[in-house]
């Protein structure tokens, strides 16, 4: 109780930090739609959700089509800008270089080293894999700016060869925010940096995004805006300092446990699309609310039915989160698809983007709790 009550007064006193907004942009599977390319892209590019969070050595990541949050940061002196996805599920910063000779990077920025007087290589190259493909390069150091705050000396990663699917992903790069204990070359994430350099009030960091490209998602470092959510914050302890993770308890719907059963663990995600668990759950949630999978693993459904497809729940240390319908299905030229994605063999869930859109999700580093709230 009385960490509780200390807990509350930090974020009450916390509504004072660095505010990025997010752009909700456009997902690869709608350009690839417009193109008419998206079926020959998924058959070249499977999904493959939980290659990001195996432990190899190296950072992993995966062709994710519905990513669509990304906020812009600059690079170098004099800046160079960036668009980037604030993932909480990687802890590296790369951004493409202007030796890159992949067709991936021929529209997207490029960093330029010669142009930029506080930069310096460290001679350590670098390797991400993907589901399909990878990315190399190498490392170096510069100034890095975001929300009107300049992280000195922080290291990151240039791409000089990319994976086809990042051709069709509108950011940039990415900017990891989950631990340092999985980060490439064990380099301090730029978050450590800001914490270290004494460049944010709390060691935190807040998640709001929003269903409407019109409105402004952001994360916020530093503090909690009480104006995205309302009610109590729920908090919950980390059970590993890797990712975001968390145990969960179960996923029930209509009161009658479908998945999860006995227990499971989770990762709370701002670098995955969709709610991500094992393949077997997955098709007994997708059965439940009366979808049908098709061969790539899209789960469809009619979209006049929408209104009467059952809530699905995830109960976190003892507190249900809820997730109605019309948050769990996204329409697409037509079609109707929900938001549940097949993770293979694997036991651990992705709570990603379709989560955290209900709940505005708090991340505390400092004492390894994420705090989540209802959106508003």
């Amino acid at each position: 109780m009385k960490w509780l009550v200390v807990l509350s007064a930090l974020v009450a006193f916390s509504e004072c930090g660095v505010k990025i907004p997010l752009r909700k942009g456009k997902t690869a599977r709608e350009t690839l739609k417009e193109k008419g390319l998206w079926e020959e892209y998924r058959k070249k590019h499977p999904y493959s959700p939980m290659v990001k969070f195996y432990q190899d050595g190296i950072e992993p990541m995966t062709n994710d089509a519905d990513l669509s949050y990304f906020g812009v940061i600059t690079i170098g002196t004099p800046p160079q800008s960036f668009s980037v996805i604030f993932d909480s599920g990687s802890s590296n910063l790369w951004v493409p270089s202007v030796s890159c000779s992949s067709a991936a990077c021929k529209n997207h920025n490029k960093f330029n080293p010669e142009r930029s007087s506080s930069f310096k290589r460290n001679g350590q190259s670098l390797s991400i894999q993907y589901g399909t493909g990878s990315k190399t390069g190498y490392l170096g150091s510069d100034t890095v700016w975001w929300g009107g705050i300049t992280v000195a000396n922080q290291v990151f990663g240039l791409s000089e060869t990319e994976a086809t699917f990042i051709t069709y992903m509108q950011a940039d790069g990415i900017l990891g925010l989950a631990f340092q204990s999985i980060a490439a070359d064990y380099v301090v994430p730029v978050f450590y940096n800001k914490i270290k350099q004494g460049l944010v009030s709390q060691p935190m960091f807040s998640v709001y995004l929003s269903g409407n490209s019109e409105e402004s998602s952001e994360v916020f470092f530093g503090g909690v805006d009480s104006s995205h959510y309302t009610g109590e914050i729920k908090w919950i302890p980390l059970s590993s300092d890797t990712y975001w993770q968390i145990s969960m308890d179960s996923v029930t719907i209509n009161g009658q446990t479908v998945a999860c059963s006995g227990g499971c663990q989770a990762i709370i995600d701002t670098g995955t699309s969709m709610i991500v668990g094992p393949t077997t759950d997955i098709n007994n949630i997708n059965s439940w609310v009366g979808a049908s999978t098709d061969q790539y693993g899209d789960a469809i459904v009619n979209c006049q039915n929408i209104q009467s497809m059952p809530e699905v729940s995830f109960t976190l240390n003892g507190h249900a989160f809820t997730v109605p319908a019309p948050a769990y299905v996204s329409q697409n030229s037509g079609s109707c698809i929900t938001g549940f994605g097949q993770g293979g063999t694997s036991q651990l869930w992705i709570l990603g983007d379709v989560f955290i859109r209900e709940y505005y999700a708090i991340f505390n580093l400092k004492d390894q709790y994420i705090g989540l709230a209802k959106s508003v």
